[in-house]
């Protein structure tokens, strides 16, 4: 595999071609936030915690980490004034998973109010259930501020199964898998 050199956060670094920057920043003990990223599975960008700034000869944007690919002579930055500020503005819409991390960023508590308490849509659970487990027992429903996780109906592999249930940041998927259970039982 290629070998390629750029730029993080000041730091020269060697990378195989085909890794993420994400990947190449904590291969150097570079630490950049995730929500929606896990090893497990392929890489979605949805959460958009992991976003740094890239340059490349004169042009510069932000892109998230996790699924933007290395590359040669890229210069990357994992910490300005316009990363805070999109972190941030990240935890305070998701507040009810960011306990540690909202503390880090100086933010004690949100001007936004979460309808789901407990979940911070990552997805995680959703994508483990369908790419690794390999059951879509669980899914996305609705659209934009109504979206959120649900069980398919009648699909009972979560019994066996419980993988996905560690993944969980706000520790939705266990309540609602006690919920569901509770329901179907009565």
């Amino acid at each position: 595999m290629k070998s390629i050199t750029m730029e993080i956060d000041g730091k020269t670094v060697t990378a195989s071609e085909g890794m993420m920057v994400l990947q190449v920043a904590r291969q150097a003990g570079i630490e950049i936030p995730t929500l929606c990223y896990s090893e497990l599975l392929k890489p979605s960008g949805v959460c958009r915690m992991c976003m740094v700034e890239i340059a490349k000869g004169k042009r510069r944007r932000l892109v998230a980490s996790c699924c933007y690919p290395a590359e040669d002579g890229l210069v990357v930055a994992t910490n300005t004034p316009k990363i805070h500020k999109i972190r941030r503005m990240i935890i305070e819409l998701l507040w009810p998973a960011w306990g540690e991390l909202a503390k880090q960023y100086g933010i004690t508590k949100s001007r936004f109010v979460p309808r789901l308490t407990d979940c911070s849509l990552c997805g995680l659970c959703v994508r483990y259930c369908a790419e690794v487990a390999k059951k879509n027992a669980i899914y996305f429903q609705g659209r934009g501020i109504n979206r959120r996780p649900a069980f398919i109906p009648g699909v009972a592999d979560c019994d066996s199964c419980r993988e996905c249930f560690g993944l969980c940041t706000g520790g939705w998927i266990v309540a609602e898998h006690s919920r569901v259970s509770a329901t179907l039982n009565d």
